[in-house]
């Protein structure tokens, strides 16, 4: 990650400074430096340190702000509710929704320390053992979300289970809409197949939306523990087979962040199969996990039109960083994947 003295992308340290100065007296202690946290294809994270004590900072992308998306009070209001909670999360500092600050809506983080796994080679690197426990771990904790109660954390309004799976085929469409730019084959036929099949919520949860590994801070020096669970922009309370169906989905594609191997997560040595992952989860949550080809295919779609949009600020210039010319690609092999997912009776 390299350093920068000025202010980075879509961040203007010295308003950043002279807002927290007023909002949060005393907070920083001296002249801010920040960068651009790689690795991210939606919105923009960044570490700020005043030389003192270093926090993380979150703002919108730039340009092409989709409806709904990209909210900064909500992936800082469940943050805030999970925070001493069984999941692990950091501490929230401060929440600024004026536009008119740095440019867009931003919230203010601990900083955490831990490791991003963001390639099969990242992985690898433990070993096959440790890559084993971490992956059974990620499942646990996953359960450890859906185990949390809404009320008692005061989500008890974070989100509306009933109709959740039909709603979030329409919201998906909605967001494709939103970003069309080219011919997708199969696209509108998986979409249309979805919301034809799409299973009734049995038992609502906190949802995150977007829980795979690179989605987490991983402590390498303290047991591999997960130190934090990020990037909650698309949390809701919903059906947890979203979530399970979601990691299913990571497990057997590259991750959209991956660099050098191509190779699926799975094909690390030591790492559990798909299979034994599920029955760890069903075993956790006590939930009943068949059904998941439609949550999976479900997966590829939302998957799927989250990478065309950033295909779509990528060609209108309004990404910041590199490797966003090879998103576009990784499109239509999800498309290929969701319709496959699909049982052929609900076809």
């Amino acid at each position: 990650m390299a350093r920068v003295t000025d202010s980075p992308p879509g961040l203007d340290l010295d308003a950043l400074r002279k807002h927290l100065d007023d909002a949060v007296p005393g907070l920083v202690t001296g002249p801010l430096d920040g960068a651009v946290i790689a690795g991210g294809r939606s919105n923009l994270t960044y570490t700020v340190t005043d030389g003192v004590t270093t926090w993380v900072v979150r703002r919108p992308p730039l340009g092409h702000v989709l409806a709904t998306a990209h909210d900064m009070g909500r992936e800082h209001r469940v943050m805030a509710a999970l925070h001493g909670t069984a999941v692990p999360v950091p501490a929230m500092v401060h929440l600024c929704l004026d536009a008119d600050v740095i440019g867009a809506p931003f919230y203010v983080m601990e900083h955490v320390r831990g490791a991003v796994l963001r390639d099969p080679e990242s992985l690898a690197a433990l070993g096959p053992e440790r890559v084993r426990a971490l992956a059974f771990r990620l499942m646990d904790t996953l359960a450890d979300l859906h185990a949390v109660d809404p009320a008692a954390v005061g989500l008890h309004d974070f989100g509306r289970p009933d109709g959740f799976n039909a709603r979030q085929v329409s919201r998906w469409r909605r967001q494709l809409d939103g970003s069309r730019s080219r011919d997708l084959p199969g696209i509108d036929a998986l979409a249309g197949r979805l919301a034809a099949t799409a299973p009734e919520v049995s038992a609502a949860s906190i949802v995150h939306g977007d829980f795979r590994l690179d989605n987490t801070l991983v402590d390498t020096a303290h047991g591999d523990r997960v130190a934090a669970v990020l990037d909650w922009e698309m949390s809701t309370l919903g059906d947890p087979l979203a979530d399970l169906g979601l990691h299913v989905l990571y497990l057997g594609t590259p991750m959209p962040a991956a660099r050098g191997s191509h190779d699926p997560v799975t094909t690390v040595p030591g790492h559990p199969t798909t299979e034994q992952l599920i029955t760890r989860y069903a075993e956790r949550s006590g939930r009943d996990c068949t059904g998941l080809g439609w949550y999976t295919a479900m997966s590829a779609f939302k998957l799927a039109v989250i990478l065309e949009g950033v295909h779509y600020r990528y060609t209108q210039g309004k990404t910041v960083g590199a490797g966003f010319d090879t998103i576009g690609a990784r499109v239509q092999p999800l498309v290929d994947r969701g319709l496959a997912a699909l049982p052929r009776e609900q076809g």
